[in-house]
């Protein structure tokens, strides 16, 4: 239960990992898109690796998987989920979609791409707002940070084959597609933990320790990367505030217990149910407000150990407010 628990988070982590850098400002649209309403995902096909979700671009499209109108507007706008408000329905249906980019056309571009493809399809309309916002800000210990640099980059690996296609997955082998390539999930042999390699982060290792408690190790995180991780473990945003630029080597040790209710809560985003822990109906008490309520031991004690804290602050937020959306689209 726990790798599973671990692997749907995981999934989430690596559908929603950093932002596309900025487009130009010359609109851009893709030259045909299909689609779809996509299938109920099944837990026994995200257990081995056949599921379709995330999104993956190549040089002439992009195949996005099972992905709800609430995330493709977050990935069109670049922005995180709390800086999204709309109706609650568009978190519900997801969809697959197959566009083809135009000649010449980066992925850098693709969330703009991403904006008019929903204007013209979902007859999305949105005004852009800002407020205070309750946030805890990430800033650096008196003592300084206490993360090494995160070693070059490998040369990359293919991630797709002939066509764009995801590269087939090793038996026991889970694939995600993200925007910054495939993430691949390796499930250790004692079953107490995995190794993940891929997208945004690189290199990361999850293993179960003592005492009840999960250590990630990350080859290559950003500050802004870490603010969205923490986020998920707090009642409010995490906002990098440290001025650190770099990428770094980076370990957390975490309880168990928090996985698990981020696990539940990103599972329950994608539709997917789980049983609680030590069976239970997971209709009663909500693990995703367990998931989203300040922890707080094991995740402040963990921000600490890398010369970091997390301080209640006030901020501007940015939001994009959904003034009009349609649940289906014109026909393909």
């Amino acid at each position: 239960m726990q790798i599973r628990l671990l692997t749907l988070w995981t999934v989430a982590l690596g559908c929603s990992a950093t932002l596309l850098a900025q487009a130009p400002a010359v609109p851009l649209a893709f030259e045909v898109a299909s689609i779809k309403i996509a299938p109920p995902i099944e837990p026994m096909k995200v257990m081995s690796g056949q599921v379709h979700i995330g999104m993956s671009i190549d040089a002439a499209r992009v195949d996005i998987g099972s992905l709800s109108l609430a995330d493709l507007i977050r990935i069109a706008y670049k922005v995180k989920p709390y800086q999204v408000t709309g109706p609650d329905w568009m978190s519900g249906q997801r969809f697959d979609i197959m566009a083809k980019m135009p000649e010449g056309a980066t992925k850098e571009q693709v969330p703009e791409m991403l904006q008019s493809l929903l204007a013209e399809r979902f007859k999305l309309t949105v005004h852009r707002d800002s407020k205070e916002h309750a946030v805890y800000g990430l800033i650096v210990g008196k003592n300084g940070p206490k993360m090494k640099d995160a070693e070059p980059d490998a040369a990359p690996a293919a991630t797709s084959v002939a066509g764009g296609e995801p590269a087939p997955a090793k038996p026991g082998v889970m694939v995600v597609g993200t925007p910054e390539g495939q993430v691949s999930m390796s499930p250790n042999r004692d079953g107490k933990g995995a190794t993940l390699a891929g997208g945004a982060f690189g290199q990361m290792k999850v293993s179960v320790g003592e005492a009840g408690m999960m250590r990630m190790e990350f080859a290559k995180m950003s500050m802004p990367g870490l603010c969205e991780m923490l986020s998920r473990f707090a009642d409010r945003p995490v906002v990098d505030m440290t001025g650190l630029k770099g990428n770094y080597q980076v370990a957390l040790d975490l309880s168990m217990e928090e996985m698990r209710n981020v696990a539940r809560t990103a599972a329950a985003s994608a539709g997917i149910a789980l049983p609680m822990h030590g069976g239970g109906d997971p209709s009663k008490g909500s693990p995703a407000d367990a998931a989203s309520t300040p922890s707080g031991n094991s995740v402040l004690a963990a921000v600490q150990q890398l010369g970091l804290k997390m301080e209640p602050r006030k901020s501007p937020v940015e939001t994009i407010v959904v003034d009009h959306l349609e649940k289906l689209p014109t026909e393909n």
